[in-house]
C-alpha cells in the first residue's frame, strides 16, 4: 500500500475539472493527485515548495561540514589570492 503524505487526495480528472479551486486549496496544505489509483504527484503551495528547497539546501550544506572539518588547510594571505 502506498504511503499518503497529504491530508487531501484527489483524482487527476477532479483536478482537471477544478484546477483553480484545487490550487487555492493547496495553499493550506499538500494535496495528493491520483491517477490509476496511484499517487502520481503532490500539489503544494509556492511558499511550501520554496521552504522545502531551502531546507534541502541547508541539509546538503550541513552534510558537508564533517567532511570539510577534516580537510587539511594551508594559511593563505589575501595578497596570494
Amino acid at each position: 500500500m502506498q504511503r499518503v503524505l497529504a491530508e487531501r487526495i484527489i483524482s487527476a480528472s477532479e483536478f482537471a475539472r477544478n484546477i483553480r479551486a484545487t490550487m487555492r486549496e493547496a495553499q493550506t496544505g499538500p494535496i495528493a493527485l491520483l491517477d490509476d489509483n496511484q499517487i502520481k504527484a503532490y500539489l503544494v503551495s509556492k511558499d511550501n515548495y520554496e521552504a522545502m528547497l531551502v531546507r534541502l539546501d541547508d541539509s546538503n550544506l550541513a552534510a558537508l561540514i564533517p567532511t570539510r572539518r577534516q580537510e587539511i588547510t594551508e594559511a593563505t594571505s589575501f595578497d596570494d589570492l
